[in-house]
């Protein structure tokens, strides 16, 4: 029987290179790391492989881990797949999301750090709810900014937020000078909502206030916190006595594809067999990974985080609404960006019409409603196994992670059902103009060795 694990694996010592430097941003105030807990650093950067999971956190971990998986045989029989479709649920703890795994460590990490407040910046609502739940797990004060338009389309996930402790504050705000200048061209981005976020946070290191900035996706890791959930899915498949050949999940900036991936990337690399296809679905709304640049860019809208080697579509690009906000990000994880960039992952985009439609089927047949985000991971597993992705055949079997329920979500779902739902593509020449600019991450980055 699957156990919690109690190690979290990286990634990096199989990567057989260096992730490119971060570069310093050009704003003069510098970037927000004052109170980054030195743990966390060394988690980003070591090549050490296993990280023990602290008591604390494996205690919490205990609540609701290991999370089901099981084969979809009924969605597999609806669609007419032509190979076995498995399926890793993150739904079920109080967040309603993956996102509880790392907001979990961080609040732990912190508090041992002396801080006392921890703000952040959320879009669809998971992480800021997952670490209003992690905070008032570890005793800390949140304060959360959240993507306005998602808030008054998600009006209870504001609910549980403060049902849980947190201050909420809908982005743009009258909280910072960022939110104050009312920059109507990115209301619906979720690098605003962290501009909001790390200048609040900034401002807390300036009055003495124990105060920091947290994220819950692109940072490595964040990424390695997920990793129990390929860690626990690799053991549950070998317990089915089940192999597979893709494994699908949803990319925002990637802690959800990168916690199902990276430990089959891992193990069959150190094993030296083939690495299953592992395959990113992302929005059409923010396609960074099958559209974007390679290069250097700015992970929030106040310039003063670093500027990380990334796939981007530029962090001025004004993203359309969509519903999967979780996935409304400009750029992708770095780590993430590199596997692609040396073709150790795959990618695709998916219009939120797709998504929403195979999360109903999902719905229909296995009786879980699925967040819109974890739909874009779900429709491309669809593809696979059906044939209808000429690229990748189904194989032995699909995996694929559904990162979150969607049951505070239902707005978008009404608007499905009433045929009002739009795909809110991507513009290819915003986009050229949003990357025009930024500095390309040169190929030898990528040729220096691991230590």
């Amino acid at each position: 029987m699957t156990k919690t694990p109690t190690r979290w694996r990286s990634v990096l010592p199989h990567l057989g290179y260096q992730l490119p430097p971060d570069v310093t941003p050009p704003a003069t105030n510098g970037p927000v790391t004052a109170h980054l807990p030195l743990e966390l650093v060394r988690q980003s950067i070591s090549g050490r492989e296993w990280w023990d999971i602290p008591d604390e956190v494996a205690d919490h971990y205990r609540r609701f881990r290991p999370t089901p998986l099981w084969r979809a045989r009924r969605l597999e029989q609806a669609v007419g797949a032509k190979a076995p479709i498995y399926v890793k649920y993150e739904g079920g703890n109080l967040s309603g999301s993956h996102k509880f795994n790392t907001a979990l460590a961080q609040a732990y990490y912190y508090k041992r750090a002396g801080v006392e407040e921890l703000v952040t910046g959320t879009g669809a609502g998971q992480w800021g709810t997952a670490m209003a739940a992690a905070c008032a797990a570890f005793g800390l004060k949140c304060t959360v900014f959240m993507v306005g338009r998602s808030l008054h389309d998600k009006p209870y996930r504001g609910t549980l937020m403060r049902l849980l402790g947190a201050e909420l504050h809908a982005s743009p705000s009258r909280a910072t000078e960022l939110g104050r200048r009312g920059d109507t061209g990115s209301t619906n981005a979720l690098a605003l909502a962290i501009g909001e976020a790390v200048e609040y946070a900034k401002e807390g290191e300036q009055d003495g206030t124990r105060r920091a900035f947290c994220i819950g996706s692109g940072e490595t890791y964040s990424i390695l916190h997920q990793s129990v959930i390929g860690l626990e899915a690799i053991d549950q498949l070998q317990e089915e006595g089940a192999e597979v050949d893709t494994v699908v999940g949803c990319v925002g900036a990637g802690s959800n594809f990168g916690g199902i991936a990276l430990p089959f990337f891992s193990r069959h690399t150190d094993e030296g067999t083939p690495v299953p296809t592992l395959l990113a679905a992302e929005s059409s709304a923010t396609p960074k990974l099958s559209r974007g640049v390679f290069a250097y860019d700015v992970t929030d809208a106040t310039g003063t985080g670093p500027m990380e080697a990334m796939y981007t579509i530029g962090s001025s690009y004004a993203i359309p609404p969509a519903h999967s906000a979780g996935l409304r990000f400009h750029g992708a994880a770095k780590v993430i960006s590199a596997m692609r960039h040396r073709d150790q992952v795959a990618a695709v985009a998916v219009g939120q019409r797709a998504a929403l439609e195979a999360n109903r089927q999902f719905a229909l047949t296995e009786m879980i409603l699925p967040a819109p985000e974890s739909g874009h991971a779900l429709a491309a597993a669809l593809d696979v196994v059906t044939g209808r992705d000429e690229q990748r055949a189904p194989g032995r079997g699909v995996l694929v992670v559904v990162s979150g329920h969607g049951l505070l979500d239902l707005a978008a779902y009404g608007q499905l059902l009433d045929g009002t739902i739009e795909d809110g593509g991507h513009d290819e020449e915003q986009l050229r103009r949003a990357t025009a600019g930024l500095r390309r991450v040169p190929d030898e980055l990528l040729e220096v060795k691991a230590r």
